[in-house]
């Protein structure tokens, strides 16, 4: 009998050791502190420490493992890219611009600890989301807490919504006449398909697949400057 408990108590621990962390945490201050047009207020997240945090060291404790699925541990990368975002700029607001801090180059800066690695918001997006899931929708699931990017998702990405919300963004994103124009013969396009050019293939097909406009092959692109300025 005492071998039996002992055993499960072992398989206990073990199954808690690679538990997938739990996003509701998240999803409340998503919900409390961000708009659905993905203006953060960051002033009152600032205040509310404590509870960023606590989901933050959730995500250190309860990194991705092999028995994840696909799209657990692809919820997890964009959550934590997004929250530490988030924290980067309540530890240093009020901030005017992402590009203020670091020399303008705050997504090299290694300062991510998960799972007693450190890693770099770079590391996330071009070492692990970008090759691992090799998905272009996830451009418009990160947010680098600026205006020209697509807005910040006021809810937390799960296994069970990742889908949808990834279609979901996309949809959005290339409908917002303040970020894209496209036009049968001409678009005018946000930089991100500019600097992630290899991730959408043929262009005018990608955009032609999530919006309304049939896009043709030959359509001339230019691309839009970037506006840093904080999405508050």
């Amino acid at each position: 009998m005492k071998s039996l408990i002992v055993l499960s108590l072992i398989l206990g621990l073990h199954a808690a050791t690679f538990a997938q962390p739990n996003h509701d945490a998240w999803n409340t201050l998503l919900q409390k502190y961000v708009t659905t047009s993905g203006k953060v207020n960051y002033k009152m997240l600032k205040a509310d420490q404590t509870a960023l945090n606590a989901y933050l060291n959730t995500l250190a404790a309860e990194t991705p493992q092999t028995t994840w699925s696909r799209a657990d541990k692809m919820a997890y990368w964009i959550n934590a890219y997004n929250a530490f975002t988030v924290k980067l700029i309540t530890d240093h607001y009020p901030l005017t611009k992402i590009t203020n801090l670091d020399s303008g180059k705050p997504w090299d800066v290694k300062r991510i600890e998960l799972g007693g690695k450190k890693y770099s918001l770079n590391q996330i997006e071009n070492e692990i989301i970008r090759p691992q899931f090799k998905d272009p929708r996830i451009h418009f699931a990160l947010n680098c807490a600026a205006k020209s990017c697509p807005p910040l998702y006021n809810r937390a990405f799960t296994a069970a919504n990742l889908e949808k919300a990834l279609t979901e963004r996309t949809r959005r994103f290339l409908a917002d006449p303040n970020a894209n124009t496209l036009g049968v013969e001409r678009v005018s396009v946000s930089k991100i398909f500019e600097w992630y050019a290899a991730d959408f293939g043929k262009l005018p097909e990608f955009l032609s697949k999530y919006s309304n406009v049939a896009v043709q092959a030959n359509a001339a692109v230019d691309y839009r400057e970037y506006d840093w300025r904080l999405n508050e």
